[in-house]
């Protein structure tokens, strides 16, 4: 089998069976053509290629430039292809099974200090309008709790109608999870809760909308992931900080990272967070870096007395 019937028909396993999209498919045909491209200049091609060719193209994506992360995309298409090449008997063995991944580096997250929390909050609290106790509710919910954003504007209209302080959400997966609701959170609620129907639209999606607690005319049936980060952006500026570093993400950060600085443990807020596997939860691991170091220059009888 020649490169470019091979590359078809992996390519068309990944659209009819995997249900990849158009420009995933697109992605990879531009690896995989530059993959072959790199091998028939070593004279040699895709069916015929040893562990130390498929090494030899990584090396030279890092003479070209290319950084780790674009080098790690350009893999993963590889190892699919080879995958699916074993798997389907096209090839007796599998030569990218011993490739290392290039080392991605682990940016920090983006968190916001107490003092730009409330200062977001009590901007947020000031404006007594229907929207302004709306964006006070979702504020003060997503802050408490640490949702993700398709979470918390999913809720159900019961939220924080009875005085439990924990409320149960369906996360990645289907899995489900508890997490809390503060009191200042549950307030925002019951402020909210006289003014959610006039945000109820009529039309198609009345019916759908009726059951969130943030309906919307979106085809959703609550407010969408746009309408709200245009919301915090808008709330950011007004209360004088700058925009280009507040979204909605960024506030999921801020409770993690406050949680740990408070001494939440890393297991407490990745079961918090809903986050599989604890090494996600692990890029918060700087503010246990500080605390640490803090409660050893303050606690350690051997630390330096100022």
């Amino acid at each position: 089998m020649n490169d470019q019937a091979l590359i078809e028909q992996f390519l068309e396993m990944m659209s009819a069976e995997r249900g990849a999209a158009q420009n995933t498919i697109l992605a990879y045909r531009r690896d995989l053509e530059d993959l072959a491209g790199y091998l028939q200049n070593q004279k040699t091609a895709l069916v015929n290629a040893t562990q130390t060719d498929l090494e030899g193209w990584l090396g030279d994506l890092a003479r070209r430039g290319l950084g780790a992360r674009t080098a790690a995309r350009k893999l993963s298409a590889l190892r699919r292809l080879y995958r699916f090449a074993h798997g389907e008997n096209i090839l007796d063995h599998n030569p990218a099974l011993a490739l290392r991944s290039p080392k991605l580096p682990r940016p920090l997250p983006k968190v916001l200090s107490h003092e730009e929390v409330n200062t977001l909050l009590a901007t947020a609290a000031a404006d007594t309008s229907p929207r302004g106790l709306r964006t006070h509710a979702l504020l003060q919910i997503l802050y408490a709790s640490g949702l993700r954003v398709s979470e918390m504007l999913s809720l159900p209209v019961v939220t924080g109608q009875r005085e439990e302080r924990m409320v149960m959400v369906r996360g990645k997966g289907g899995k489900e999870r508890l997490v809390p609701l503060s009191h200042a959170a549950l307030d925002a609620i019951h402020a909210y809760q006289p003014v959610r129907e006039q945000f109820l639209p009529a039309g198609p999606t009345a019916s759908r909308a009726a059951g969130f607690l943030f309906p919307s005319r979106a085809k959703t049936g609550h407010l969408s992931r746009e309408r709200f980060h245009a919301i915090i952006k808008a709330l950011a500026t007004k209360a004088g900080l700058d925009s280009a570093r507040i979204s909605p993400h960024v506030l999921r950060h801020a409770f993690a990272s406050h949680l740990l600085a408070g001494g939440a443990d890393l297991r407490t807020v990745q079961m918090l967070l809903g986050h599989a596997d604890i090494s996600t939860t692990q890029i918060y691991t700087h503010v246990l870096d500080e605390r640490l170091k803090t409660l050893v220059q303050t606690a350690h009888p051997l630390a330096r007395k100022k």
